[in-house]
C-alpha cells in the first residue's frame, strides 16, 4: 500500500516545514505543487524531501488540487494545507485503518485555532474533513473545494491542528472567489454557507445574514457543514440582537431536537435567553430559569469533537458562565463553586473572578 502526501501551496515559508515534518513519517512520497510563491516555499519543500512541481494559478482551487493529484501514484492520497500539521496518528495505525478499505473517504479530525471576537481569547473548534482520498478521486468547486465522490466518510486515526484563521488577509482573498462562485451557483447552499461564514469572520455580521438565510433555506440538514452553519447563523443573530432575537428564537425552537447532543447549541441558547431578558426585563422575566438550565445542559452533554464544536462549551466555558450568572444574581457561594471548577480546568478568567470574590 502506497500513501502519498499531496499539497498545493503559496507563500507558506513560515509554516511549511512544520507541516512536512509532521507528515513525512506517515507517507511514501511528499508532493508539493507551488501555485506562485514569492518567498522560499519551494526551496523549503525540497530541503524537507518533497518533490516540487509548479502550477500557473487560474483562480480555481480544484484545478490546482487535481493537477497536484495527477503527480501521485499512491493508493491513497493525504491532503494537507501549509497551515496544518499532524498531531496524532502513526503510519502503522494509518496502514491498519486503510487495509481493506477502498470505496470510502478518510476523515481527519482538524482542530481550528481562532480568537474570540469579543474577548480576544484563543478558542479551539474541531470537525472531521475528508482528506484521505483513494486513488482516482478528484476535487470539484473553485474554492473551498470538496472531493468529487459519493463515497462515505469514516473517521481515520489522524488528527491535525490548523492556525490559518489567525492569519490576516486570507478571508478577504477568499471572499472574491466565493462571491464569484455564489453568483455562478445561486442555488448551491454550500457557497451561501461559505460566503456567510467568511463575512462573519471579517466582522461583517449584517452583510452575512442574507447568505445565512439562503444557506438555511437551501439546505436539507443532511450536509456535513449544516450543523456548524446553523450555529454560526444563530451566533450572528444573537450578536446583532434587537429584533433579530425573535428570528433566533424561532430557530432555537425548531432545531432543538437536532442539536440535543450539542453543547454549543445550549451554550448559545443561554446567551440568547440572557440577551432576551435584558432586552425587556418585565416582558421576559419568566425566561430567567432558561439561562441557568441551558448552561447546565452543556455540562450534562460535555465537550464533543467534530461538527465545528468549540472546546469548552461543554466544560470550562459553561462553568464560567454559570459562575458569572450566580455572581450577578447575588448567589456568591454558587458563583465560587462554578468559578472554582472552571479554574481547575485551567481557565484563567475564572481564577481571576474567584480571587476577586
Amino acid at each position: 500500500m502506497k500513501i502519498n502526501l499531496v499539497m498545493i501551496v503559496r507563500d507558506e515559508a513560515e509554516r511549511l516545514e512544520r507541516c512536512l515534518d509532521s507528515a513525512r513519517g506517515l507517507v511514501d512520497r511528499m508532493i508539493v505543487v507551488d501555485t506562485g510563491s514569492e518567498d522560499n516555499t519551494a526551496s523549503i519543500a525540497r530541503r524537507m524531501g518533497a518533490e516540487v512541481y509548479h502550477f500557473v494559478w487560474t483562480g480555481d482551487f480544484s484545478a490546482a488540487r487535481n493537477a497536484a493529484l495527477a503527480h501521485s501514484d499512491g493508493d491513497w492520497n493525504l491532503i494537507l494545507d501549509g497551515d496544518e500539521w499532524i498531531v496524532s496518528g502513526t503510519r502503522d495505525e494509518l496502514k491498519r485503518w486503510l487495509s481493506g478499505r477502498q470505496k470510502c473517504l478518510g476523515g481527519i479530525l482538524r482542530q481550528d485555532c481562532f480568537r474570540d471576537g469579543k474577548t480576544g481569547e484563543m478558542r479551539f473548534s474541531s470537525s472531521y474533513l475528508p482528506r484521505l482520498l483513494p486513488c482516482g478521486v478528484r476535487y470539484t468547486g473553485m474554492i473551498h473545494e470538496q472531493p468529487d465522490s459519493c463515497f462515505p466518510m469514516y473517521a481515520s486515526p489522524l488528527a491535525v491542528k490548523h492556525d490559518g484563521y489567525l492569519q490576516e488577509g486570507k478571508g478577504k482573498r477568499n471572499l472574491q472567489y466565493l462571491l464569484q462562485a455564489e453568483r455562478e451557483h445561486p442555488e448551491d447552499g454550500y457557497y451561501q454557507y461559505q460566503v456567510a461564514v467568511t463575512l462573519r469572520n471579517l466582522n461583517q455580521l449584517e452583510n452575512s445574514l442574507p447568505y445565512f438565510r439562503r444557506f438555511y433555506r437551501l439546505s436539507d440538514g443532511g450536509e456535513g457543514y449544516w450543523q456548524e452553519g446553523v450555529l454560526l447563523y444563530l451566533y450572528t443573530l444573537v450578536d446583532l440582537a434587537g429584533d433579530l432575537l425573535q428570528e433566533a428564537g424561532g430557530l432555537f425552537e425548531s432545531n432543538e431536537i437536532k442539536f440535543r447532543k450539542s453543547p454549543d447549541f445550549y451554550f448559545l441558547r443561554g446567551l440568547y435567553y440572557m440577551k432576551l431578558v435584558l432586552s425587556d426585563v418585565k416582558r421576559y422575566i419568566g425566561c430567567l430559569g432558561e439561562i441557568e438550565e441551558s448552561w447546565k445542559k452543556c455540562l450534562e452533554i460535555g465537550d464533543q469533537e467534530g461538527q465545528g464544536s468549540v472546546k469548552g462549551t461543554g466544560s470550562y466555558l459553561a462553568l464560567y458562565n454559570l459562575g458569572v450568572w450566580y455572581e450577578v444574581t447575588g448567589q456568591s457561594e454558587q458563583a465560587k463553586e462554578y468559578y472554582g471548577r472552571a479554574a481547575k480546568e485551567g481557565y484563567e478568567p475564572a481564577l481571576r473572578r474567584l480571587e476577586a470574590l
